[in-house]
This record gives structure tokens, sequence and C-alpha cells, in this order.
């Protein structure tokens, strides 16, 4: 039994589809079950992660874990490892995050600081473990979406601040193989996972115009106005303005780009023009 948390978000859905093909037992966890919408072959369980009494019943007879922070919370990454222990997990595949550099940077920002803490819990609790250290996901594009949908036109304060996007289908796949492994391969590793090219975020913006057949541009907003228009319960403005921050120490350099999805998968790494191909209906 593989449980996989954050089930119905981008990753976690993938995942999901994923094991099941490989004829793993999944149980799904979501806040929402009867909204989650997720193959029938999966248990899909209600489980709140951010509540302690609902880890213990969520993990019970699991063999793996796929902790995704997203799913509850950075302060929950502790909880949801103590519960994984006591319930007889044999091992947690972590969804990281390149930003984690195992030294004193790992305190500089909120999402390094997040995984961070969650990595060492993960270490400490004696468990075979992966970590999934993600780069820029191509999906932070969905953000613009309204914005091309009504007009084209994407505000933004950092043009050329450039990473190397990462479909969520690679993370997910990357993650299977770690989950579905029996063989102690993948214990222990710390697999850094990125796009296959470096974009700066004018051209993720030009990308996804070639795909829909009409022009779309970057326009150049100040951060604060950024922040303030597209902020939310989940992502607060100040967490914004913390990313913007983080983007801007990439304007004029070369992302990081790894071999890691070919290498674990063994099919290469998908291109931000394939992610915006799978995800045209979002921009229409």
């Amino acid at each position: 039994m593989i449980v996989v948390t954050g089930a119905t978000g981008n990753i976690g859905r993938s995942l999901v589809g994923r094991l099941l093909a490989e004829g793993a037992s999944v149980r799904a966890l979501t806040r929402d079950p009867e909204r989650a919408a997720l193959p029938s072959g999966a248990e899909t369980v209600r489980a709140d992660l951010t509540d302690p009494a609902a880890l213990d019943p969520a993990l019970s007879g699991a063999d793996a874990l796929f902790l995704n922070l997203a799913a509850g919370g950075g302060d929950a990454g502790p909880a949801i490892v103590d519960a994984a222990v006591r319930a007889g997990v044999r091992s947690i595949v972590l969804n990281s995050s390149i930003a984690v550099t195992d030294g004193p940077e790992d305190d500089d920002n909120f999402v390094s600081r997040m995984h961070s803490v969650a990595e060492r819990a993960v270490r400490a609790s004696g468990l075979e473990w992966t970590f999934v250290r993600g780069g820029a996901y191509a999906a932070n594009a969905l953000l613009w979406a309204e914005e091309i949908r009504e007009s084209g036109v994407v505000r933004d304060p950092l043009p050329d601040a450039v990473t190397a996007p990462v479909h969520e289908d690679d993370l997910a796949a990357v993650a299977a193989v770690a989950l579905l492994d029996r063989t102690g391969a993948h214990n222990g590793q710390a697999y850094v996972v990125t796009g296959p090219e470096a974009r700066t975020r004018a051209e993720q913006v030009a990308d996804i115009g070639r795909v829909l057949g009409r022009p779309t541009r970057l326009e150049v907003t100040p951060a604060e106005q950024v922040a303030e228009e597209r902020a939310t319960p989940v992502l607060p403005k100040e967490a914004l303005l913390e990313l913007f921050r983080l983007f801007a120490t990439t304007v004029g350099t070369t992302p990081p780009i790894t071999d890691t999805v070919q290498r674990v998968t063994g099919h290469p790494a998908r291109t931000f023009e394939q992610w915006v191909r799978d995800h045209v209906a979002d921009f229409r």
C-alpha cells in the first residue's frame, strides 16, 4: 500500500495514475473525496494533514508514503513523519525543493526552510527515504492563466528571471520509481529534478502564446503591485514577495539543468512547451 498526500494536486494526480498503472495499491489522501475525481482504482480517503488525529488512520497498513508539504504546510511535515513511524511505514519519498542545499543558506527563504525542516525529520526517522528536489515548477505559469485568457498580457516584475521549468509529470515519474523500488537503489538519494532547458519568464509567456496561436507578452510591473493582485490565502502577499526576491537572484545566471529524469525513469525530461501543450485548455 502506497499513501499519496496531495493526491489532487498537479504532482499527486499524475503520481496516483502512474502507481495504479504499475499495479500498486494506492490510498489517496484529500480533504474532499467527493470532489477528488481520482481513478476508481485508488482508495480515496478524507484526511486533513493539519489535524494530528487524522494521521494515524490515514497511514495504517501503509508500506510507503509520498509526502507533499503542499497538502498540509511545512509545519505538518514532522508530525506526518512521526505518524509514518508509528504506522510502520517502510519508506518515505519527500517532494522537496531544489532550494535545499544542506547548507546555512537553507534558512534564507521560506521555500528552503520548509523543505529542509521536513528533510531533517525524514532523515532522523530511521525510515528509508528518497528526496525529489524539484526545480521551478512549470505549473507556476498557471498563475498567469487568467491574464492570458483575458488580455494576453502578463504583469510581472522579473522578465529576465531564468529557470529550467520542470513538468509535474516528470516529478511524479521520478517519485513513482522510488516508491515502487524494492532493490534499495533509490534509498538515501536526494534527486535534483529540473526541466531540460533554461527559459526566462518572458520566454515562458511567449511560449504560451506560440502554442495558443495568438500574441502574448510580459509587461514589467512592480513586485508590490503584482503580489497584491495575486495574493491568496494559500500564497499570501509576503510569500509572493519572497518568491520574487528569490527569482531576482537568477537574473543573468545559468540555471542548473540535470539529467535526473532520464537517469531515473529512462525518458527525457519534458520541455516547457510540452507542458503548455498539456495545459493549453487552462489558457484558452
